[in-house]
């Protein structure tokens, strides 16, 4: 590649254009964009090819509507640059403009060098009084942005469009996938190459994922109180800029690293989810570090306190929010939301904190500019939204308030079949809402039945194995005295804290696990897993290992457990044979409930062989409950000529082991006195095909009229003549 040779005053006037944002190539020279609505002068600063040495610094001869701009012809791929804004210096009003702290571009696609902890990254001298500027410079202890070539052969790459009724989400973590996976190559370990190996890719098909959704990828800062600790926040919720990756996991620098695994991704059917934080940035709060935003234009890119502009509002919980009500903000992150699809080929987003998002200044408002942004938007409303669906703001929780087509993370989900395995009392009620979508949440707004997102467990807290290996938290490793991370767990050790040589304690906790991961996969909804549970992976009772680059939270590939591998792909594949009953387009109801005919009906069933009543519902003691759905009614028949015997029944059964009555196997027959136990009746017939008790889970055998079902397991039957 030709070297640079822009010097100063070279800017082509005629050239420049404020359209587009950021350092644009167009083959012939680069266009440079910067939006600071009160900066008074803003100068592009250049560097050599190593990002340490300044050789020009020439103000952005432009400016209109708050964008800065000037074209460079010649100036190619490659070129490292920052920038230094000029402003008044007035944080009681706002203002925190330090021309000394070389600022990184928003809009950087590409970065070269690291962050280091110096004072001099900060705008006021640290330890001191943040209303003094301090003016060292900041430019040797920052990445550059990087003007990147935005041309990849993607060979015909699309996005898939997997149907949500056949998603299955993997929540992984690059690093932590990867890094001790022994079929991935030492030098991949730990990066996007790692990812986009064969032996990690041959797994995911092995369980069934459709989707993986990778915890953030964004460019990113370690806490500097984390560093002084030797810790490090790993799992990278500091996003400093929207458009890069994070350099960690990239072998050099350049993008089209990742662009190729995810081609790959592709090429084997799997979508790829980023976890994308727009709700803050790694600047914190008032007496955080100016790296970006800060310095460019803190008045317009930062909720502030409208009693006292130099604080900011937060409603994060880490020390700034990005102010979305902001028309230039809102379009820097629906640019970033547009680049991973159109430039990088992502199929979808989970948005952290995603009810900051939707705050307007009236509270939280399901209708924001924001929402209804996407929702117009030909681009981003036909991938995959995904909400986290809460923030630490008054009215903050909002489970089932986002709109279409937005799919929210369930954590009742994760309570309430967490209580029920572990045999809390009158969970009945709370399970079958579960296994049905949770449709007191969600079925309103015509939203569909895969409007929640299931899990048992994810990235923020206990892992499955350890939610039924420990009592409590045990994180003095994150070097807060315990104090961090939350205690309901809603977990039980099952006779032994952590690790434990009895065999009885560990043939329980197994059998458990692979209930409750049963559970996840028969019920309404779209499935997500998290990365390792399909192994038995541990993180010995930390349940918040956000800083812990380490053993804890890196996979242990070593120690998994085949037969609960074997196990969640007997599952996955019951999911797929079945996806017209587990994972209906429409809410799945009750047979006379007055909502019209439906395409697929349910009944509750009794262990002792009748529906359920509204007394049964109500007995605290009762932990086995039956789920018999079939694919339509008299009123709906199927449309596809769908055998009008064929249906489910799915037994879960968290008590001790019993007996349960079968209900009739023709679906249209009513409920009749159980056959004594050595006469099968002809016709139409129960065959039982899963059972979590056992290893393998998968079988197909004649059911009994009443059938013996194993404690802590869950059963699924279907019925053929």
């Amino acid at each position: 590649m030709p070297r640079n040779t822009v010097t100063h005053g070279q800017f082509d006037l005629t050239a420049a254009r404020p359209t587009q944002l950021g350092a644009r190539y167009d083959g012939e020279g680069t266009n440079f964009a910067l939006f600071s609505d009160h900066a008074t002068r803003v100068e592009l600063c250049l560097f050599d090819d190593s990002g340490q040495n300044e050789t020009a610094r020439m103000a952005l001869p432009q400016m209109e509507g708050g964008i800065w701009y000037g074209y460079l012809p010649g100036l190619r791929p490659g070129q490292a640059y920052g920038y230094r804004v000029h402003g008044p210096w007035a944080p009681e009003q706002g203002h925190r403009f330090n021309p000394s702290k070389l600022l990184l571009d928003p809009y950087a696609m590409e970065m070269r060098g690291y962050w280091n902890w110096n004072e001099a990254v900060f705008g006021y001298p640290m330890g001191g009084d943040d209303l003094v500027m301090d003016t060292r410079d900041s430019a040797p202890f920052v990445p550059k942005a990087v003007v990147t070539d935005p041309t990849f052969d993607w060979d015909a790459d699309r996005a898939l469009d997997t149907g949500w009724s056949s998603t299955l989400i993997y929540e992984a973590h690059v690093k932590g996938l990867t890094q001790r996976h022994p079929g991935v190559a030492q030098a991949d370990r730990g990066t996007f190459a790692g990812l986009g190996s064969e032996a990690v890719i041959e797994h995911l098909l092995k369980i069934g994922v459709t989707a993986i959704e990778l915890l953030p990828i964004h460019a990113m800062v370690h806490d500097n109180h984390l560093t002084e600790k030797g810790l490090s926040n790993y799992w990278g919720y500091n996003s400093i800029g929207f458009f890069a990756p994070n350099r960690a996991y990239l072998r050099g620098e350049k993008i089209a690293e990742l662009k190729q695994v995810i081609k790959r991704l592709h090429k084997a059917g799997i979508e790829v989810i980023l976890d994308v934080v727009y709700n803050h940035t790694a600047e914190g709060n008032h007496m955080g570090p100016t790296l970006s935003f800060k310095g460019i234009d803190n008045a317009s890119y930062y909720l502030l306190s409208a009693e006292n502009p130099r604080y900011g509002y937060d409603t994060t919980g880490t020390g700034n929010t990005l102010n979305m009500a902001h028309p230039m903000v809102l379009r820097m992150v629906m640019d970033s939301l547009r680049y991973w699809v159109e430039a990088m080929h992502v199929d979808g987003f989970r948005f952290d904190l995603a009810s900051t998002l939707g705050r307007e200044p009236d509270g939280f408002e399901r209708e924001g500019a924001f929402f209804n942004a996407l929702r117009q938007d030909p681009v981003l409303s036909a991938v995959k939204l995904i909400a986290e669906p809460w923030d630490v703001g008054d009215g903050g929780y909002q489970v089932g308030g986002f709109p279409w087509p937005f799919r929210e993370w369930n954590d009742k989900f994760r309570d309430d079949l967490r209580a029920f395995w572990r045999r809390d009392p009158g969970q009945i009620g709370r399970v079958s809402q579960r296994l049905l979508g949770s449709p007191t949440q969600f079925d309103h707004s015509r939203r569909p039945a895969t409007s929640s997102v299931n899990f048992l467990a994810a990235h923020d807290g206990f892992t499955l194995m350890d939610t039924v290996s420990y009592n409590d938290k045990h994180n003095m490793a994150n070097g807060e005295d315990g104090r961090d991370g939350h205690d309901h767990n809603i977990s039980d050790n099952m006779g032994a804290e952590g690790n434990t040589q009895d065999r009885q304690i560990t043939a329980a906790r197994a059998r458990r696990i692979k209930a409750m991961l049963g559970s996840l996969f028969v019920s309404q909804g779209v499935p997500m897993m998290l990365a390792g549970d399909e192994l038995g992976n541990t993180q010995n009772g930390n349940n918040n290992a956000y800083c812990q680059d380490n053993e804890v939270s890196w996979i242990d590939w070593d120690t998994a457990d085949p037969t609960l591998i074997d196990a969640v792909s007997a599952l996955s594949q019951l999911r797929r044979d079945w996806r017209d009953w587990l994972a209906p387009l429409r809410f799945s109801r009750a047979p006379g409930d007055g909502a019209g005919p439906q395409r697929t009906q349910i009944e509750w069933w009794h262990p002792a062989g009748h529906p359920m009543t509204e007394e049964e519902w109500s007995d605290a003691a009762l932990g086995c409950i039956g789920l018999r759905i079939a694919p339509f009614s008299k009123d709906a028949p199927s449309p596809d000529g769908k055998d009008p015997t064929t249906q489910l029944l799915i037994v879960l059964n968290a008590a001790d082991d019993g007996q349960f009555t079968l209900p009739p196997a023709d679906p249209m027959a009513p409920a009749q006195a159980p056959a004594a136990a050595d006469k099968i009746p002809s016709g139409v017939a129960w065959h039982q095909i899963i059972d979590t008790s056992r290893d393998p889970i998968k079988l197909d055998r004649l059911a009994q009229p009443v059938e013996d079902i194993p404690g802590q397991s869950l059963c699924v039957y279907n019925t053929s003549s």
